[in-house]
């Protein structure tokens, strides 16, 4: 391996155990499939064969809206091989969505479901993408027949730490989502802190199994999970989708699992989770959204464990954790830890000030791990950085004397549903778009399995009847699920303050019991 090559493949492949031929991804489907690391090397060699056979200029984004399979997972890391830049994509997007993101991300390569490439490949084309792909899930699909007849050696491309890995986009609060540019040395750094502060074994150190449950379209399954898996030699245990008996039958063989809240309540609702069943496992993750500190503490009580719970953004990976072993504090319900090491962390006021130790101001932080900026949004981007090279995050918290961290709010009103964000901003635009619609609020209302739901109180154009049956349905057929209202109200009018802003407080004391 070429030591000054700083490509995350290269890295990831280095961490491979000496025994090749050892599972390191075991599926949880009917026929039980097994991958080796030799399987792993193998197949990444093949599709990035592929990808470097179609002539891509250099940075040259792939795009993947698929669902979650171990192939997709080597479409990802055979993309770093072949040093072009992964763009994964929520399955639940829809056409509206879609648009959006092809049109800004430019894709020379899409990779979708067969079930999709009628309409995506359309889009696709039309926007200048050369190329598109399907993978489905049962491990068919132009990709794979296209790399089958690829050799299945390959020299990892030559990358700088700067160069960029990846990007995820997030929504911002105007609605207009940005692309997060992350580099192969923010994705790596992130790795190698967190190998070391959750204590992650290599097999020659009795060995960690990971139980990876979680979406792969966004940081946390993607990157927090899968390379913390890989940089540690860990085996995989493999299931595309959550099911909480299932999950709860391969604990007694895992040693690891990352959720996110929603993930534990469902856990916590079958009486099959004992202490008996989570005897052989090391250590629980939690993250994307709060955890309630119900569930915190009822989860000690049921398993004997307590939830890690940690912080991050998909501008920065991991920014926070409480601590994995006792001697380095305990693990506080309702706190995400400490800054990780080479994260500095502040806490400013509105005027860019240090609050006093225990005051609630803006989260901002620096470090190896936060992203480069904004795709093709150098204003943006600016925008977010303060003069010393701080990203504004957005969140609003708090640090306490023993140095822990607390978030107690996000700015700008964002909505974490069963752990993916919600733009309420976004979701306005679309129904303000709707026939009869004069205007609307989104708001988040507390639920007891996803943490949090939107409801979207609506304002008639006079005259105009509006069906909240129907702008719900409308809405079904626009946006991914997990950002649609789960009730809708008909308002006479939206409180306002003296500068016309809708008052979203007054909103949320109002309906917030629904």
């Amino acid at each position: 391996m070429n030591p000054s090559n700083a490509n995350l493949f290269a890295a990831l492949r280095d961490a491979f155990p000496p025994d090749l031929d050892a599972v390191a991804i075991e599926t949880d489907t009917d026929t039980g499939l097994l991958y080796s690391w030799v399987d792993l090397e193998r197949s990444t060699a093949m599709l990035a064969n592929l990808l470097g056979s179609l002539g891509l200029p250099d940075g040259a984004r792939i795009a993947v809206q698929v669902e979650k399979s171990v192939e997709a997972l080597l479409l990802y890391l055979a993309t770093l091989r072949a040093g072009y830049v992964f763009l994964p994509l929520n399955t639940a997007y829809k056409s509206a969505e879609m648009a959006y993101f092809i049109g800004n991300a430019e894709p020379a390569v899409l990779v979708c479901t067969a079930q999709d490439f009628g309409w995506l490949s359309k889009l696709a084309f039309t926007a200048g993408t050369q190329y598109v792909f399907t993978l489905n899930e049962d491990r068919t699909g132009s990709l794979l027949e296209r790399a089958a007849v690829q050799p299945d050696q390959h020299t990892v491309a030559l990358r700088l730490a700067d160069e960029l890995a990846a990007i995820i986009y997030t929504s911002g609060t105007t609605g207009r989502s940005k692309g997060a540019m992350l580099t192969h040395g923010n994705l790596l750094s992130n790795a190698q802190v967190l190998k070391s502060c959750w204590g992650w074994r290599s097999p020659d150190e009795g060995g960690d199994v990971l139980l990876h449950a979680l979406p792969i379209f966004h940081v946390h399954g993607l990157f927090v999970a899968i390379h913390g898996a890989l940089l540690s030699g860990s085996k995989m245990i493999w299931l595309n989708k959550f099911d909480a008996k299932v999950v709860i039958q391969r604990l007694p063989e895992a040693t690891v699992f990352m959720g996110v809240p929603t993930l534990y309540s469902r856990l916590l609702a079958e009486p099959g989770l004992t202490r008996q069943v989570a005897a052989h496992m090391r250590l629980f993750i939690s993250g994307s959204a709060p955890l309630l500190i119900e569930t915190f503490k009822t989860w000690q009580e049921r398993t004997g464990h307590t939830i890690l719970e940690r912080y991050g953004m998909s501008e920065t990976a991991m920014l926070t954790s409480n601590p994995y072993r006792a001697s380095s504090g305990e693990r506080r319900g309702g706190t995400v830890g400490f800054p990780l090491p080479g994260v500095s962390l502040r806490v400013q006021d509105d005027g860019g000030h240090p609050v006093a130790v225990g005051d609630i101001g803006n989260i901002e932080v620096k470090g190896a791990n936060v992203f480069k900026g904004y795709w093709r949004m150098p204003e943006k981007t600016a925008e977010e950085f303060t003069a010393d090279a701080y990203f504004r995050t957005g969140d609003v918290g708090k640090v306490d004397a023993q140095g822990y961290v607390t978030i107690v709010g996000r700015s700008k009103d964002l909505i974490i549903s069963g752990g993916y964000n919600v733009y309420p901003a976004e979701v306005e635009g679309y129904i303000n778009e709707l026939p009869g619609v004069a205007e609307s609020a989104v708001i988040g209302v507390a639920h007891a399995d996803f943490g949090e739901v939107a409801v979207a109180l609506v304002v008639a154009q006079p005259g105009a009847v509006l069906e909240p049956g129907q702008i719900i349905a409308s809405l079904k057929a626009t946006l991914a699920n997990f950002k649609v209202p789960k009730q809708c109200l008909v308002v006479q009018e939206l409180p306002r303050n003296s500068m016309g802003k809708v008052q979203k407080n007054v909103l949320r004391a109002q309906f917030g019991k629904l």
